[in-house]
């Protein structure tokens, strides 16, 4: 009988120690940006921390730069803790985004804008689909993201897109894919991270330049998380509903109560742009998504 105990303790423990292991199996990230990241171009402009744990881009009149992900990802949830470019920063852009390598591209970016000292920093966010876009949405951040560093994520599964900033979302862009609409589900993606030089259109359509005087302009990084199906040529399993994809099961098939509180009240009192509403770019006929549910 003691015996008898003894197994079902050992198999009680055991199991524990399987699910807690494959509950933690999808978190590939090291947070170690020299483990996670490569260089993607001027490496005298890429700054990291001797432990690896903090990194900083740097732009100026010579040149921009950025770094990605050495692995790519089908579906999952990435966080990034960024402090913006401070002080004067008009027509500079830092672009932190998901991008697959292929002609025909998805990518799930967020645009962070360069503005005038004193004025409110706008966020821009944007999907493409088999190399398309025209999706582009813009906030006004509620606070002053120069001063202190800021989490912003983007959780990327089968039902839904959804970008955040502080856990609080500020987009939703739902899979209506059954109803014709586009919706990146098939090209894996890869993080990319880069600051650059975009004052042909960055701040108030290109009207405010970047005054190199007020340069270099920094842009820091810390406390990333990945937690996503790292790609090795088979979708079917990224797209599994199992344990390790947990960003697939149905409670992450739509925002929570609260954080839809939340994403009325970002719509209601920050948005800046909506391409769901620019009639006259679209011609009077919106792209089909417009008129479906959000969430």
């Amino acid at each position: 009988m003691n015996n008898c105990f003894k197994c079902r303790g050992l198999i009680i423990t055991l199991l524990i120690s399987i699910l807690f292991r494959d509950s933690l199996a999808s978190v590939v990230s090291t947070g170690d940006f020299n483990k996670d990241f490569f260089v993607m171009w001027a490496p005298n402009y890429v700054n990291t921390s001797s432990n690896g744990g903090e990194r900083s881009l740097k732009l100026d009149q010579q040149s921009g730069s950025g770094f990605a992900s050495n692995q790519m990802f089908l579906f999952g949830r990435i966080d990034m803790q960024i402090k913006l470019v401070p002080g004067n920063s008009a027509g500079t852009v830092l672009a932190y985004y998901l991008a697959s390598d292929q002609p025909n591209r998805d990518e799930i970016d967020f645009e962070f804008l360069g503005n005038v000292s004193g004025e409110p920093y706008i966020v821009q966010t944007n999907i493409y689909v088999d190399g398309f876009d025209n999706r582009e949405e813009r906030i006004y951040l509620w606070f002053d993201p120069t001063e202190d560093y800021h989490t912003y994520s983007i959780l990327w599964n089968l039902h839904q897109i959804v970008f955040m900033v502080d856990s609080i979302p500020i987009r939703v862009y739902r899979n209506h894919a059954d109803k014709g609409v586009a919706y990146p589900r098939w090209q894996p993606m890869g993080i990319k991270i880069s600051l650059w030089n975009g004052d042909s259109w960055a701040t108030r359509g290109g009207l405010d330049k970047i005054d190199w005087s007020k340069g270099p302009f920094i842009a820091s990084f810390k406390d990333y998380t990945i937690d996503a199906c790292v790609w090795e040529g088979n979708p079917r399993f990224c797209r599994a509903d199992s344990t390790d994809n947990w960003w697939n099961k149905p409670r992450m098939s739509s925002l929570s109560r609260e954080q839809k509180r939340w994403f009325k009240w970002v719509r209601k009192y920050h948005m800046v742009y909506d391409y769901c509403q620019d009639h006259q770019r679209f011609h009077n006929n919106l792209p089909k998504e417009c008129f479906l549910p959000k969430y």
